[in-house]
């Protein structure tokens, strides 16, 4: 696998997905709405899981903010609807980036080969599929979803 790195203006790569209901998932396919990816490492680690319930928190701001945001990770769809399960998450599609083995963070720039899983990051995709707004973050930094919030919001001006 190649290490693409992304930037703002570029073509955010396609993908599908399967999601924690194991039913398949191609957010490119949507129109008229911003996506969020929210990457984060592992399943059943605090800081992943703090950073998809905030997701979820903030899943009427998202729908007023015409964004639809998904938790990436390189986890299968069982754990990561047993995880879902778990803390709560009902309304955010989070994702399996499972198989082909971390595929999708690798076309982002964002899997770490030695480790086996994706980087933390989120990025932003505007409704013409580009990449509007990227930002990574160390492993055990929680990503400030009020930033993210505020981006949209100056971005939908």
């Amino acid at each position: 696998m190649t290490h693409h790195h992304l930037s703002i203006g570029d073509q955010a790569p396609d993908f599908i997905l399967i999601n924690q209901h194991e039913k398949k998932v191609t957010p490119m396919a949507i129109d008229g709405r911003r996506t969020l990816f929210s990457f984060h490492p592992l399943a059943w680690t605090t800081v992943c899981e703090i950073q998809m319930r905030t997701l979820e928190l903030k899943n009427s701001t998202f729908d007023e903010l015409e964004v639809i945001a998904y938790g990436i990770s390189v986890d299968s769809a069982q754990s990561k609807k047993a995880w879902a399960d778990a803390i709560g998450v009902t309304e955010t599609n989070l994702l399996a980036d499972f198989w082909p083995h971390g595929e999708v963070a690798d076309k982002y720039g964002l899997f770490n080969k030695d480790k086996g899983i994706s980087g933390r990051a989120n990025v932003l995709i505007g409704r013409d599929h580009t990449i509007e707004w990227i930002r990574e973050y160390e492993l055990f930094q929680v990503p400030d979803i009020e930033e993210v919030i505020d981006i949209i919001s100056k971005l939908k001006q």
